[in-house]
């Protein structure tokens, strides 16, 4: 479908003869057993636990029992900022939890076991072939690893957007997804350095913050804990590129996500070969390029969240016309305090069940609003329609516990609309008494007695950008 139409209209039923839902016309054919979603779930749930009890073995190999332990211990301090992190920045559309979930445990299992064999093999197989080790090492450190690694990342990546397109529409779900994937493979990279750290001091005798394991600790976890997620933030952006991009422009598709990933492989190698770059190669790199992309990337993700906001206003007042939603609704899903607001309400006077109901609702406005964008711009799939009316089926069955909670949210929020005073004297509200006064109560009251004041104010430069019929 190129594009929707701007006031979409909704009959209560399908049309006479076409099935509901987006059926097929005709007999249902039954899918291949490999096919089923439960075979799939079962498969890659299976990989992963394996994967994970093979990579348990391998770190507690390579640090012992005791150097595990320290390195968990110091390895999970900052895995909550992160995923808070990374959640935070999709709040707008927030994805569901099995995803972030997935994408933690490929990084920490799969991704981190493929990287350890493959690293592994191939530094021992240049060293064999040019009986030099140290060169091997160099060069397993500065190409391999950064290849290695950040293809194993990006796998969990392609996966979500291959399987779950539903839920991965743009920038925001490209970079979440990849920063959380990273923050599974930094984490149990973290517990391999710090454990072999802490070994390497019980055989030395070190302790304090002289030891190996202290700096370690201060260079991976404190200065560094976003490096691995913010080299795989590079490949997930070219893939939230991809899925902005219409179905027929395949270059585009697979141009951005590979152009992506060359950036996080070129990136990870200058971390890596930092070292090479003298002395002080290390804080070199890590002022002149990681802050600054770091912080660049920071604003581009801020700035594309606050347009997903933009979208969510601009899409959804169709609705508003189509009586789908009513007219405050648009302004108050469009905004992130509102949204909040709208929720405690609803915990407040309801419960947590109409709270979720509450952020159910919000989180299915903004996927139409998505959709609606998507479709007039002629990048929506063959399902619009049918995704469309399960979406509005979705905020239908959770108005009566919505509606109020962000009409309230609406009316908090609304900001106040400057009035002008007329350029003549005004003598009371009604050509009466006190110029401040209406009708002897004291209450200041303006041009029409609504308590506005009567002083003049200036216009405002710009139009507020939604539309809310309480302020209005």
């Amino acid at each position: 479908m190129a594009t929707c139409p701007p006031y979409p209209s909704y009959p209560i039923g399908p049309p006479d003869g076409v099935p509901f839902a987006g059926a097929a016309a005709g007999p249902l054919r039954h899918a291949h057993w490999w096919q089923r979603a439960w075979v799939r779930y079962g498969a890659l749930s299976t990989l992963l636990v394996i994967s994970g009890l093979v990579i348990l073995a391998l770190v507690r190999e390579e640090t012992g029992t005791e150097g595990f332990l320290v390195g968990l211990g110091l390895a999970v301090l900052p895995v909550p900022l992160l995923i808070a992190a990374f959640r935070w920045l999709d709040r707008v559309e927030p994805g569901p939890w099995r995803n972030l979930l997935f994408a933690f445990a490929w990084g920490a299992c799969a991704a981190a076991l493929i990287a350890i064999v493959a690293n592994s093999f191939a530094t021992q197989w240049i060293a064999t072939a040019t009986a030099d080790p140290t060169s091997a090492d160099t060069l397993g450190t500065t190409v391999i690893a950064p290849v290695v690694e950040e293809s194993a990342k990006a796998a969990a990546v392609l996966l979500v957007f291959l399987f779950r397109r539903r839920d991965f529409t743009g920038i925001v779900d490209g970079v979440v997804i990849a920063g959380v994937t990273a923050t599974g493979f930094a984490f149990t990279e973290n517990i391999l350095y710090l454990g072999i750290a802490f070994g390497t001091d019980q055989l030395a005798g070190h302790s304090g913050i002289a030891s190996v394991t202290a700096a370690t600790f201060f260079v991976r976890i404190v200065m560094s804990p976003f490096a691995h997620p913010l080299f795989t933030v590079l490949t997930g952006i070219g893939f939230g590129i991809a899925a902005l991009s219409a179905d027929r422009r395949r270059i585009r598709r697979v141009a951005f996500p590979l152009s992506g990933l060359l950036l996080a492989m070129g990136m990870h190698a200058m971390w890596n070969g930092s070292s090479a770059f003298g002395e002080y190669g290390f804080l070199a790199v890590y002022a002149a390029f990681m802050v600054p992309v770091f912080g660049l990337l920071t604003w581009l993700v801020i700035w594309t969240r606050q347009r997903e906001l933009r979208t969510v206003r601009a899409e959804l007042p169709a609705y508003a016309v189509a009586g789908w939603l009513t007219p405050a609704e648009p302004y108050a899903l469009g905004s992130m305090r509102a949204r909040r607001i709208a929720r405690q309400y609803a915990r407040r006077h309801a419960g947590k069940t109409a709270a979720l109901t509450v952020a159910q609702y919000e989180s299915y406005a903004t996927s139409l609003a998505f959709l609606r964008h998507r479709g007039r711009r002629g990048r929506a799939g063959a399902d619009f329609v049918v995704r469309e009316r399960e979406l509005l089926e979705e905020l239908w069955r959770r108005r009566e516990a919505a509606r109020p909670a962000l009409d309230h949210a609406a009316r908090i929020t609304a900001p106040p609309v400057p009035v002008s005073a007329p350029p003549w004297p005004v003598h009371g509200a009604y050509g009466y008494g006190h110029p401040t006064e209406a009708y002897g109560s004291g209450h200041p009251t303006g041009a029409y007695g609504y308590g506005h004041p009567a002083t003049p104010h200036p216009a405002p430069t710009t139009p507020y950008p939604a539309y809310n019929p309480y302020r209005s």
